[in-house]
């Protein structure tokens, strides 16, 4: 883009931007800052050669001026283009659900949205307070409404917002309406063209204590068994700085467990996430200070949500301390609390037209589970937005659980998408019931292990960076792939962009005996994602720590040879 065009784009910008912080941020940029004259061309390019686009996500981005930025025109413009897509499905005048959580200038985003959304005749229904997301998607189905809007950035950095859509099934979209929806935003007009009712319109109404109500009193029904073990934990609970300790309390209050042990530096909501600036659970260090509060309360369990309330990391106390342990504590992956609530739930009703779904990165244990219970198993891409939907296609099934392996859990049809909170009652509530049987989480892993094999999984990331290209890699896979994995021979290769059994994606999956290797590009950031998995067989009374160490060692030299393979460019 040439100067002068960057310069007009800038500054047409800047004259209908609502925000005067924004506004005051393009002025700074345009103004010569040195003795040459020129404006800060770096950061107006930054934020002027592209535009944040919409997909299965939504919006989400760093906040600041701009099309390449979260902002409120950015906003306004998205829910105009979201408004338009609802007329052309029939929808208009149909209820539409607004929330959102704690972040900077979120509050003012789901208000724009709301004005918005009332403009284009819609009855809003307003969050009238930061919410968790489960709460939001939750209320879609709830409220009858056409659409929900989540103004969230769920764990990413401070810096950032998004904007995360869901349709009137309270699912997050999928291709083509996340395409068609963009192309709507894009024919959207100056933002003077978009009506906007005033934030006390009628049209826009709150809603709070009666939704967190019926929310809570579902996840009882969703995630309590039929008759509960005693209650009597000592649970620690963090919501990372986020949205979600109130209606976890409410929850677990509900449910008849004692006072959940909060960490106190992390319990209010906090856009600076002081203590968490990565507010990641699966970020290294992201649950000291709850696993420092669980060894001071010789605590049962460690819960943690992230900021808003959809997922859910869990630590439970070993003998000793092992490895991403702390002071005889264990922070379980994504796949272990999978495959236990899984298991778990499945524990809780009977007959073979029951169904769980996970993603093709997780552990394959889900499926090796079902197939021994005689029930139903599903694998998606990654993302809830594809979990649920084995559950639509089969209305003959009872979806009874899905997650994935980044801390992902959905316990029965609450809510059509990831949540955190139905997910941390469920765990407790195995927890319990191992507790008065004289047994822990890892006895519960011990007998999953034995009865289906000892599973390791392990993940790595790289940056494309140096000229690598992560279509180029994937291509060169499917063309020459590795012969062996881990010593054993790759049996079959899967090119995930044809779409046989999912909806073509960029990636290929190499399985062998007991090993397997997927290759994908991420979707979000440039980086090309590995994933490996082992799985060693063990008999019922071989003793498991061999088997699980073996099962690990192998996972690193997949990762390791799979490394080698992608940034092998001769």
């Amino acid at each position: 883009m040439k100067l002068d065009e960057l310069l007009r784009r800038a500054r047409a910008w800047r004259d209908e931007d609502p925000d005067p912080h924004t506004r005051a941020e393009l002025d700074g940029l345009l103004t010569p800052a040195g003795d040459d004259g020129v404006p800060d061309v770096t950061a107006l390019r930054d934020r002027f050669h592209t535009r944040l686009a919409f997909g299965t996500a939504g919006l989400r981005g760093e906040m600041g001026a701009g099309p390449n930025r979260m902002n409120r025109a950015v906003v306004q413009r998205a829910t105009a283009g979201l408004a338009a897509y609802l007329a052309d499905q029939g929808r208009s005048g149909e209820p539409v659900i607004v929330g959102h959580d704690a972040r900077h200038n979120s509050a003012a985003f789901a208000a724009d949205a709301a004005a918005v959304l009332a403009g284009a005749g819609h009855p809003v229904r307003l969050v009238d307070r930061p919410a968790p997301t489960p709460l939001v998607a939750f209320g879609v189905r709830w409220l009858g409404c056409c659409a929900g809007v989540q103004v969230t950035a769920s764990h990413n950095p401070r810096a950032d917002n998004g904007y995360k859509v869901y349709l009137g099934d309270g699912a997050q979209i999928i291709p083509p309406a996340d395409a068609e929806i963009e192309a709507r935003i894009a024919a959207v007009g100056p933002l003077a063209s978009i009506p906007m009712a005033a934030a006390d319109d009628p049209a826009i109404t709150r809603v709070g204590d009666e939704l967190i109500a019926d929310y809570v009193a579902g996840v009882l029904d969703a995630a309590r068994p039929a008759s509960p073990a005693p209650h009597d934990l000592t649970i620690v609970y963090t919501p990372l700085h986020g949205v979600a300790a109130e209606v976890v309390t409410q929850v677990f209050d509900r449910a008849g467990y004692p006072p959940l042990q909060v960490v106190a530096a992390q319990v209010a909501p906090d856009p600076d996430f002081p203590t968490a600036p990565k507010p990641n659970p699966e970020e290294p260090g992201a649950l000291d200070l709850a696993l420092e509060l669980a060894v001071a309360q010789g605590a049962d369990l460690v819960l943690a949500n992230d900021p808003d309330g959809d997922r859910l990391a869990v630590a439970v106390p070993t003998g000793g301390a092992p490895a991403g342990g702390a002071g005889g504590w264990r922070v379980l992956s994504g796949d272990e609390i999978g495959v236990l609530l899984a298991d778990w739930l499945l524990d809780q009703s009977t007959g073979a037209d029951r169904l769980v779904v996970t993603t093709i990165v997780s552990s394959s244990m889900l499926g090796r589970l079902a197939a021994a219970r005689g029930i139903e198993s599903a694998e998606t891409l990654t993302g809830f937005k594809w979990i649920v939907r084995p559950g639509f296609a089969r209305p003959d099934l009872r979806f009874v659980f899905g997650y994935e392996e980044a801390l992902g859990s959905c316990v029965g049809t609450l809510v059509h998408d990831k949540d955190g909170i139905s997910a941390a009652l469920a765990f407790a509530e195995m927890v319990a019931a191992e507790k008065a049987r004289g047994r822990s989480v890892d006895d519960r892993l011990d007998d999953l292990g034995r009865a289906l094999g000892v599973h390791a999984t392990a993940q790595r990331s790289i940056a494309l960076t140096g000229g690598l290209d992560g279509l180029a890699v994937v291509d060169r896979l499917a063309a020459a792939p590795p012969s062996t994995l881990a010593g054993r021979a790759v049996a079959e290769v899967e090119d995930l962009r044809l779409g046989n059994r999912l909806p073509p994606t960029d990636g290929i999956v190499l399985r062998g005996e007991g090993v397997r290797l997927i290759v994908r590009p991420s979707g979000t950031e440039p980086k090309l994602k590995l994933y490996a998995e082992a799985v060693v067989p063990v008999g019922p009374d071989d003793e498991l720590q061999p088997a699980r160490q073996q099962a690990t060692a192998t996972t690193w030299q997949i990762l390791a040879e799979g490394v080698a393979a992608v940034t092998d460019d001769g």
